[in-house]
């Protein structure tokens, strides 16, 4: 036999590792099927990677447990007066997109860990102090 040299061996050693990527690509390819078909199908016993059918409506239904709590803390687009003397009215509107921001994620990372619809409710107050 023929000694080889280190352009052919390395050259060997790179086709051996392309042939493994490809290989276990293709095996992990196959199981994230798998698991997406049993998720799809209900035959699954875990939490599936992509959250639950009904995520809007359960969304939908926290954000509209929360509107009258949000409406007191953060009226939408009032201008409350301060003081009984001049115009000074103040504007709400900066300071319920935060809190809207906040408690949108909120519910939505309660709702994907699992939180019934209530539970992702509080989560959202909480994540405002309301």
């Amino acid at each position: 036999m023929m000694a080889q040299t280190g352009t052919q061996m390395s050259f060997l050693t790179l086709l051996k590792a392309k042939l493994n990527w490809l290989l276990s690509g293709t095996r992990a390819e196959q199981a994230s099927r798998k698991m997406a078909d049993a998720v799809e199908n209900g035959a699954s016993s875990g939490r599936g990677p992509y959250p639950g059918r009904g995520f809007e409506q359960k969304y939908n239904a926290a954000s509209a447990l929360l509107k009258e709590r949000m409406n007191k803390n953060y009226p939408d687009s009032y201008h409350a007066r301060l003081g009984s003397e001049g115009n000074n009215a103040y504007d709400h509107g900066e300071e319920r997109a935060y809190a809207t921001d906040m408690v949108s994620a909120a519910i939505a990372q309660a709702l994907r860990n699992g939180a019934t619809v209530r539970e992702a409710a509080e989560a959202g107050a909480a994540s405002v102090g309301i």
